[in-house]
């Protein structure tokens, strides 16, 4: 007999909690599991030898159904760097203690590309010094933008949600007759998956967004406005969807102008503000209504139109992460999407070296942006839906969706 755990890492997505779920669920079908632990706050919790004992916690299978359902990381997160072991090893020596202590030989992480670092890390060190711990990732990130992984647990939802919000928006921005332009800004640093993923409009004939700018070209402020009054032609409300990290080109325009300089612990910068700061530029330069909105945070944890083929898959990962480990006897793995086909939609779970994963990021196609760099091509739009499909039938008490929460 021996332990598993199991931690969250990252920035909370409405799917997170589905992957803690499918681990907990599969684990519970192999009868030398005994405790199947959950560590407090990610890797920290490791760190401070601070564990729940998840039997005790999940006690029938509502629990396990509220769990899944429910948004963000019920153990908490973290966004923690590991040093380099071979600079500083005193980190890995006491999460070694730790799992020795409590008897844990697999540990299961679940994260973005930041936490596959640690996954990668730990596994070097444990193979080093002889441990048979076994370490494997469980993607997340509303973001999409971990390599290999067709499409990322989290991601589905959060475009749901953004469509949904954009569907609304524009609705409210053609009330008026007089000439306006919306802009909503969309999270996206480096990649531009969930920007784009408002094009999913378009199979239901919604014109709007007209116009969707992304990370992965260059923007410029000149082509934007002409962009803008060339769609002012045939539109009185022009929408335009555009990533948080969208590229200046311009000289005499820079990041500096919305740009914080505050990093985390992996060097990101936290950005927020480009929608404003396009606002005032449309405002001076072309002088009619204009309005930009940030979705900010709302798009991480809508679990109130989650996507439910992203709750199954999200469960799903887990679970096949549990087998990886325990059945296959595998290491230094995350789990992964490989779509077999769009029409039908059909995917199959593989597990893949975490070496050629971690620390890097995938972006959205290039051949996927049109040759005006204001758009995208009907190849994403075709990638996009079968990842926004299904409804999580949700559970709600005094006319308000109930969560499953732990007392941290």
């Amino acid at each position: 007999m021996f332990n598993i755990a199991a931690a969250q890492s990252g920035g909370p997505t409405s799917a997170i909690n589905a992957s803690l779920e499918g681990i907990f669920s599969q684990a519970e079908k192999h009868p030398e599991v005994d405790n199947i632990y959950g560590s407090i706050n990610g890797i920290e919790g490791v760190l401070h030898n601070n564990f729940v004992d998840l039997r005790k916690i999940l006690t029938c299978q509502h629990d396990k159904e509220l769990l899944r359902k429910t948004p963000s990381t019920a153990l908490g997160s973290c966004r923690y760097k590991l040093k380099d072991y071979e600079e500083d090893d005193s980190a890995y020596k006491t999460i070694l203690k730790s799992f020795e202590d409590n008897n844990i030989k697999a540990f299961f992480y679940i994260g973005g590309n930041d936490s596959m670092d640690t996954v990668m890390k730990l596994n070097n060190y444990f193979r080093r010094t002889g441990s048979d711990i076994k370490v494997i990732g469980v993607p997340k990130t509303i973001d999409n933008d971990v390599m290999i992984t067709d499409h990322t647990p989290g991601f589905g939802s959060a475009a749901k949600y953004v469509a949904t919000s954009m569907q609304e928006i524009i609705r409210d921005s053609r009330v008026y007759s007089i000439p306006s332009v919306t802009i909503v800004e969309i999270m996206g640093r480096d990649a531009g998956w969930l920007t784009a993923s408002t094009c999913v409009l378009r199979a239901n004939l919604e014109p709007a967004p007209h116009m969707i700018y992304l990370p992965e070209v260059e923007f410029s402020i000149e082509k934007f406005l002409d962009d803008i009054r060339e769609a002012q032609k045939k539109y009185k409300a022009v929408i335009i969807a555009v990533s948080e990290g969208i590229s200046f080109s311009d000289e005499k325009y820079s990041m500096s102008g919305f740009s914080s300089e505050l990093t985390d612990a992996f060097g990101h910068k936290y950005l927020s503000g480009v929608g404003k700061y396009l606002e005032k530029i449309v405002g001076a330069k072309i002088g009619c209504k204009v309005r930009s909105i940030e979705l900010n945070v709302m798009q991480r944890c809508s679990a109130h139109i989650a996507s439910l083929t992203d709750i199954n898959e999200s469960s799903m990962a887990g679970a096949a992460a549990v087998e990886a480990a325990l059945t296959n006897g595998e290491s230094g793995k995350m789990m992964t999407f490989n779509r077999i086909s769009s029409h039908p939609y059909k995917i199959e779970i593989a597990s893949h070296d975490i070496a050629d994963i971690a620390n890097q990021v995938k972006y959205f196609p290039v051949e996927w942006i049109t040759a005006e760099h204001n758009n995208v091509t009907n190849d994403a739009l075709d990638y996009f839906l079968p990842l926004i499909q299904g409804e999580v039938e949700t559970e709600y008490l005094n006319g308000i969706p109930v969560h499953f929460r732990l007392n941290l």
